[in-house]
């Protein structure tokens, strides 16, 4: 056992079994009082703990994000933060574990999340605590001192003797050393961290050199002065870093080698002026951090420290700005790497090299899809000011990037922007604009705007004549948009110039290019050529390692050849561009084999998730299979209201060819109660796919129902849908109107009403998705408009709505 819990016997036999009992805990005890230590000591043997290091956070939204991070939970754009903290510890089947709370308002979400989850285990440790209902209080305080009339023993005397030997020193007569000990430990109050510093001091220069303090900050100094001059400059740099550091860090702080930097940890440790983390990271509690400061207002060291942390970021990033692995070593001191660039780029002289870290930092990142990782350390660069034309200019539009992916497809346009800033002084501006605005085209196409995407491209491609830097990609994104225009020509013209052009040094556009013309075979019905085509480049994307590309090629196939190749593995770490394809897939298969409520519930899923990204194209697909999955399910309210959704969507994208598939959904909904209804939209539908060459049969038409002869005017518009059919559509399907609402609860769809009712019931977001075959986010969503519609903001709230409005 720890020598550092003697004393610590009540407690230690308390928590285990709260550990078993209850749901939200809190140990409460003054600065030094041990309280990591006991629960270290409790939980050591337990593989049900998530721990959180909370020390130095005082912003809720940073202590939320990293608990987070250590859930290893992925954010979608649409999430709060403390929405998705309830979502993963719903069900989560451990414990949270939040050391060094220094944030009031976590109290409050804890709350909320002990509330709305029937499982969600949470213990924080804290120097205070306001009491509330249904948390548990464990407070540990200073170990008893023995009064003058008392005998000399007890916890506090054990713990002293022991921490001196443990520390190196003789041990302690205690009838000949009474007088000392009784002074030292009256002095400590029993605090077990000045009861150890005092301990240290003893084994290095005897018990009558020590001199009692009354003050952590005395005990931290006294122990601070026996250090030699290069233990104690690697304290004060130390101190100066707001973050748990590897030994890496600390010996380049230090400005000693590997070895010596062991040697300054050992020593530092030895004193318990530092503690090492069970990931092996160095790191110092908050009380002793701050004297540390303290010493630092007046020596150079936190800007020394600043420089060596620049030295050493530049040792260990790739040399190359466009390299970098998914498993680099550097990774796991991605917070330090933050600090690093900051302190470069906090000096307007050294900016530029802050600058170039940030940016050789984007591979290794973005390969190991940490979007959000990538966004945040570039934002820190770019916040600090303006920096070198070129370099700044690519920052800025990897930034743009990585936060469209980690944010929503929107979210990296003003990133953009600040990159057509810094173009503007670069020496070659023209270059330099086209590579942002081919980032800004690829955006439009993701959202759905078709329109601005192909002036985006177009701009690109004008912008770089001469260069053909890129130009290729840009042409790249405007066949794709050309294909879901339904102009498989030109699509196809722009995906053979990609053919017949080298890229040598960016295989993937070849790849993207034959995948493109695999797509255009699958709409026109060559369905065996496209089958081939997608498998030749899953086959090649692999042995490239090109694992973005080889996964959108097995969603073509599983597209193409249903019955073949099974839906991709979904995985909540792909980027969004390529985890809703995936999801789309899955429902595709699911509605095929007989699944209709998990096929719905999947493609509910990618529909929230692709609305709050918002990647239209991917929404689009998953209305359609929701919609019509729905309408297998006889949940023909609900298909017609998603389905007229999709149709507007597609209609205003333009997406011709997904409107022919909505139009047949709608015809196959109408077909029983009115042909002739059913036949106009078949009609259109077939109107939509003649002139361009696509197949004749969709995939979701009406086999009993004959197309119409003729579309009704203003539906078609130069071969499109116009804005006009699709109001005249909804008016045609919208039900022949019934009796008066009775209650608010009517303003909700059937989905929502399902929802509604399942959480009267008292049910969780995890255990409605379980009964209804969703997400819990999915659930979220719902509640939210839920919500919204009703003017409420509580769970409570819905459920006396929806008893109140139950017939007796």
């Amino acid at each position: 056992m720890d020598s550092r819990v003697i004393g610590r016997e009540d407690v230690l036999s308390v928590l285990p079994a709260a550990l078993d009992s209850e749901r939200w805990l809190s140990l409460v005890g003054p600065p030094g009082c041990g309280k990591t230590t006991v629960l270290r000591t409790v939980v050591q043997d337990r593989d049900d703990v998530t721990w959180v290091n909370a020390r130095g956070i005082t912003a809720l939204p940073d202590l939320l994000r990293t608990c987070l991070d250590e859930l290893q939970v992925v954010i979608a754009p649409s999430d709060s933060l403390e929405g998705a903290l309830k979502r993963a510890l719903d069900g989560a089947h451990g414990w949270l574990i939040v050391d060094g709370v220094d944030v009031d308002d976590f109290d409050e979400v804890v709350a909320d999340v002990i509330a709305s989850t029937s499982e969600a285990r949470v213990l924080t440790t804290s120097s205070t605590v306001h009491p509330g209902p249904g948390r548990r209080v464990v407070r540990l305080g200073p170990l008893r001192v023995p009064a003058a009339h008392e005998p000399l023993t007890g916890p506090a005397v054990d713990l002293f003797c022991r921490m001196v030997v443990d520390a190196g020193g003789h041990p302690i007569d205690l009838v000949e050393a009474e007088e000392d000990v009784r002074r030292l430990l009256r002095a400590s109050g029993g605090l077990p961290l000045l009861i150890e510093q005092m301990a240290v001091q003893i084994a290095l220069v005897g018990m009558s050199q020590v001199t009692p303090t009354a003050s952590l900050a005395e005990a931290v100094q006294a122990s601070y002065d026996l250090l030699d001059e290069d233990q104690q400059r690697c304290f004060r740099r130390l101190s100066t870093m707001s973050v748990p550091v590897s030994l890496e860090v600390l010996a380049a702080i230090s400005d000693v080698d590997l070895d010596a930097g062991r040697e300054l940890t050992l020593a530092l440790a030895r004193r318990s002026l530092v503690e090492a983390l069970p990931d092996g990271r160095i790191d110092m509690l908050v009380p002793i951090r701050r004297h540390g400061a303290f010493l630092t207002a007046t020596t150079d060291d936190e800007a020394a420290a600043g420089r060596a942390l620049v030295r050493w970021a530049d040792s260990v990033l790739p040399r190359e700005m466009n390299t970098g692995a998914a498993d680099a070593p550097w990774l796991t001191d991605l917070p330090t790497m933050r600090l690093a660039v900051a302190a470069a780029c906090r000096n307007p002289e050294t900016r530029g090299e802050g600058y170039a870290l940030a940016n050789r930092t984007f591979s290794s990142l973005y390969t190991a899809m940490r979007a959000r990782d990538a966004a945040e350390i570039l934002e820190t660069a770019l916040l600090s000011g303006d920096g070198p034309p070129e370099i700044g200019a690519q920052v800025a539009r990897r930034a743009g990037i990585a936060a469209s992916e980690a944010r929503g497809t929107y979210e990296g346009l003003w990133l953009l922007d600040r990159a057509d800033e810094h173009a503007r002084e670069a020496e070659n501006p023209d270059l330099e604009t086209a590579r942002t605005a081919s980032i800004r085209a690829e955006m439009h196409l993701d959202a759905g705007d078709l329109d601005h995407a192909e002036a985006e491209a177009l701009r690109a491609i004008s912008l770089d004549a001469g260069t053909d830097q890129i130009a290729p990609q840009a042409t790249r994104t405007l066949a794709q948009a050309t294909l879901v225009r339904g102009d498989f020509e030109r699509a196809s013209e722009l995906a053979h110039s990609l053919l017949t052009t080298r890229q040598d040094d960016e295989p993937w556009l070849t790849l993207s290019a034959r995948l493109l013309l695999a797509r255009i075979a699958l709409e026109q019905g060559r369905r065996l050529e496209a089958a081939t085509a997608a498998e030749r480049v899953r086959d090649d994307a692999r042995q490239l390692a090109e694992d973005r590309l080889a996964l959108l090629a097995e969603v073509e196939l599983c597209h193409i050849k249903p019955a073949t190749y099974p839906a991709p593995e979904d995985d909540e770490s792909f980027p969004w561009a390529v985890r809703l394809p995936v999801m789309v897939a899955q429902a595709r298969r699911l509605k095929r084999t007989g699944h209709l409520a998990r096929a719905a519930g999947r493609a509910a899923d990618a529909v929230v998730l692709a609305d709050s990204s918002r990647l239209g194209r991917d929404a689009l697909d998953a209305r359609l299979v929701l919609g019509v999955s729905l309408l297998q399910q006889g949940e023909v309210h609900e298909a017609r209201a998603t389905l007229l959704q999709a149709l507007a969507n597609a209609a205003a994208m333009p997406h011709p060819l997904r409107a022919a598939d909505v139009l047949d959904a709608l015809a196959q909904l109408v077909s029983a109660t009115d042909v002739r209804v059913a036949r106009s939209l078949t009609g259109a539908a077939l109107a939509l796919r003649t002139p361009r060459g696509a197949g004749s049969a969709g995939r979701y038409r009406a086999r009993d129902v004959d197309p119409a002869p003729s579309v009704p005017d203003g539906w078609l518009e130069n071969d499109q849908l116009t804005p006009g059919a699709v109001a005249d559509i909804a008016t045609l399907l919208v039900p022949t109107p019934g009796e008066p609402s009775a209650g608010p609860l009517d303003a909700l769809t059937p989905a929502e009403r399902t929802v509604a009712d399942k959480v009267a019931e008292g049910l969780t977001s995890r255990q409605v998705a379980s009964e209804l075959f969703l997400s819990p986010r999915t659930v979220d969503a719902h509640l939210s408009r839920i919500y919204r519609k009703l003017g409420i903001n509580t769970r409570a709230r819905l459920a006396a709505l929806v008893t109140d409005q139950r017939p007796l």
